[in-house]
C-alpha cells in the first residue's frame, strides 16, 4: 500500500456489445419483467465459499452476478471497494465485465488472485484486478467517470468484534466450532470492521463521498448490507446508510430485501417468552443508489 507508487489504472470502461445506446443493460424485455420484484431469492453454487475460517461474512456470486446483469454492459467496468475474497471478480469474469476490487487485508487479495489464476479463463479480453490498499485511496486508481458500478458488501460495523452467542448454533442439531468465538477480518484501526456505528457510518460516507465522481452519470452503486443487533439494542444500519450517502450526493434509487429463508437451516428460539426478535438471518437488505 505504498501510496507513492499509486497509478491510474489501464483497464477498459467501455462497453463492448452491440446494446442500444439507451439500455442500461444487455438483458432482455423478459428478463427485465422478472427482475422488477423487489424481494430477491438467491443460491449459492460450488464454486461459492462459505468456510468462515476463510472469510468471516460472505455472499453468494449470484448476488453481484444480478447486479452486474441489470446495471452495466458487457465490457463495461465494476468496482468493490470492499473486496473480501472475491466474489465480485468471479461475478465480472462470468460475464465478461471489467473490475477492479480493493481489500486493506493482504490475506484476502492473496486468496482472491490464487482463487481467479485457477479458473479457466472464459473472457480474455476482461480484466479483473484485486488490489491491497484501503477504500479511501480508490479514487487514486481511475479517471472520473469511468465506472459503470460499484457493488459491495462491506464490513457490518464492530459485529464480530463480539463472540458469537446466537442461541440457533448452541443446540445439539447444530453444533458450530464457532460459537463464542470472535470472527473479526482484522485488527487495522482502517478497518471498518472495527469501528463503532457512528464511525462506522462517517467512514463509509468518506469512502463513498471519493467514488462518487469516479461513476459514470447514472451509474448504480449497491450496497448489501444487514442491521446490527448489540446489547439488545437494534440498529438500523440500512437507514444510516442511506442517510449518509444522500448527504454525499447519491440518490437512492431502490430497497430490494434479499430473502435469505433457503439459506436457515433449524434454528433455535430468541427471546422467549418476553422479548420478540425475528430473525435477522433470514434477510438483508440490498440498497440501489445512483449518481444523479
Amino acid at each position: 500500500m505504498d501510496k507513492k507508487s499509486i497509478k491510474k489504472l489501464d483497464i477498459n470502461f467501455q462497453r463492448t456489445c452491440s446494446c442500444p445506446d439507451s439500455h442500461i443493460n444487455c438483458i432482455t424485455a423478459k428478463e427485465w419483467v422478472r427482475n422488477q420484484v423487489a424481494v430477491w431469492e438467491l443460491y449459492y453454487e460450488k464454486r461459492d465459499i462459505r468456510d468462515k475460517d476463510i472469510h468471516p461474512a460472505v455472499f453468494p456470486i449470484a448476488l453481484p452476478k444480478k447486479c452486474i446483469e441489470l446495471f452495466t454492459h458487457e465490457g463495461e467496468l465494476v468496482l468493490d471497494p470492499f473486496l473480501g475474497i472475491g466474489t465480485t471478480l468471479l461475478a465480472a469474469r462470468d460475464l465478461a465485465r471489467n473490475a477492479v476490487g480493493f481489500d486493506l487485508n493482504k490475506k484476502y487479495i492473496d486468496f482472491i488472485k490464487k482463487r481467479l489464476s485457477q479458473l479457466e479463463i472464459k473472457y480474455d479480453k476482461t480484466k479483473q484486478v484485486a488490489i491491497y490498499d484501503d477504500a479511501i485511496n480508490i479514487p487514486k486508481y481511475f479517471d472520473k467517470g469511468t465506472v459503470s458500478l460499484c457493488v459491495t458488501s462491506p464490513p457490518y460495523a464492530n459485529m464480530l468484534n463480539h463472540k458469537r452467542l446466537n442461541k440457533s448454533i448452541r443446540s445439539d442439531l447444530r453444533r458450530n466450532k464457532h460459537f463464542k468465538k470472535i470472527q473479526q477480518y482484522s485488527n487495522n484501526p482502517r478497518d471498518l470492521g472495527t469501528m463503532k456505528i457512528k464511525e462506522y457510518i462517517e467512514a463509509l460516507a468518506e469512502i463513498y463521498k471519493g467514488i462518487l465522481p469516479l461513476l459514470k452519470p447514472r451509474a448504480h452503486c449497491v450496497i448489501n448490507i444487514n442491521d446490527l443487533w448489540e446489547n439488545n439494542h437494534r440498529y438500523p444500519t440500512h437507514s444510516y446508510i442511506i442517510e449518509a450517502m444522500e448527504k454525499v450526493g447519491y440518490e437512492l434509487r431502490n430497497i430490494i430485501i434479499w430473502d435469505k429463508r433457503n439459506l436457515v437451516n433449524k434454528v433455535g428460539i430468541f427471546g422467549w417468552p418476553s422479548n420478540y426478535i425475528t430473525l435477522s438471518t433470514t434477510f438483508e437488505y440490498i440498497l440501489d443508489f445512483w449518481r444523479p
